[in-house]
């Protein structure tokens, strides 16, 4: 596996393979990879001839609050995960790299309409730091294909949206959740529960299930169905921080018109929010 730390270096790679003809596949991640992250190279290899995972963990989609100084950093573990499946490269930026004259002065991307609710609510300026660091990533790397977990479903359609309505010429795929046996959805957030919680987390999948079998059985209250959900999750000891049943495509609260649904949810067990989300197709 090759690695770039430059953006010189990496278009040199780039180039190489685009000239033989050879399709890529980009993964963009933060690091402190995990089973998740791996379905999403491999599905980016089943796409591609060649694969590209970069490793930074941006500054700019990090709140006043949250602690960017102390996000679990693995670079040897992850480079080792990487090698073991077969990613063809991997690209490190530095901050100083991307953000040359720092943070203030960069331009920034801003997905309207997507970013309001939910977890751009709940961290604000978040979207826009992700939005503008994946731009940022994909102009240097110009993939022919991004592959997102939909664990992050709202990020996942922030960024297609983005790609959307600036034509960018890169296909997004979102690729299914990986889950625990338990149901739990995979997530770095993870390492911090116990055992314990761990154990009890696996109760938000469960709750999805059951408002999505609802739903599947022709319930129409969809605000009945989030308070039930709700109550449900805060009773068994979560601070839930939303439980929404959307259109999937818009993310706007269902109607009964709506075919193609998401319920989004995020709960936290003390200090660790957990996201995670169920699709619906009624048709």
């Amino acid at each position: 596996m090759y690695q770039a730390t430059s953006i010189t270096e990496l278009r040199q790679y780039v180039q190489h393979w685009k000239d033989h003809g050879q399709s890529i596949a980009f993964i963009p991640t933060m690091g402190n990879l995990h089973a998740g992250h791996m379905s999403l190279i491999e599905k980016g290899q089943s796409l591609s001839d060649r694969t590209i995972c970069s490793i930074f963990v941006n500054p700019m989609q990090f709140g006043p609050n949250e602690d960017w100084d102390h996000y679990p950093r693995t670079l040897e573990k992850d480079i080792a995960l990487l090698e073991e499946i077969g990613c063809d490269l991997v690209y490190l930026p530095t901050a100083s790299e991307l953000y040359p004259e720092g943070l203030e002065q960069i331009s920034q991307v801003q997905v309207t309409d997507l970013t309001d609710h939910y977890e751009g609510a709940h961290r604000p300026g978040h979207f826009t730091g992700v939005a503008t660091v994946v731009l940022k990533l994909f102009n240097i790397v110009r993939p022919d294909v991004s592959v997102f977990g939909k664990k992050d479903y709202q990020q996942y359609r922030v960024i297609s949206k983005m790609v959307e309505d600036f034509n960018l010429d890169v296909q997004i795929i979102g690729q299914e959740t990986t889950r625990e046996a338990s149901g739990l959805a995979t997530s770095s957030r993870n390492q911090y529960l116990d055992d314990a919680q761990t154990k009890k987390a696996a109760l938000i999948y469960q709750v999805l299930q059951q408002t999505a079998d609802q739903v599947n059985q022709g319930e129409r209250d969809f605000e009945a169905l989030q308070l039930r959900a709700i109550k449900d999750l805060d009773e068994a000891g979560f601070k839930t921080d939303y439980f929404c049943i959307c259109n999937a495509d818009n993310l706007l609260p269902a109607t009964t018109e709506d075919r193609d649904l998401v319920i989004l949810v995020t709960a936290a067990i003390d200090q660790t929010r957990l996201l995670d989300n169920i699709e619906i197709s009624l048709w």
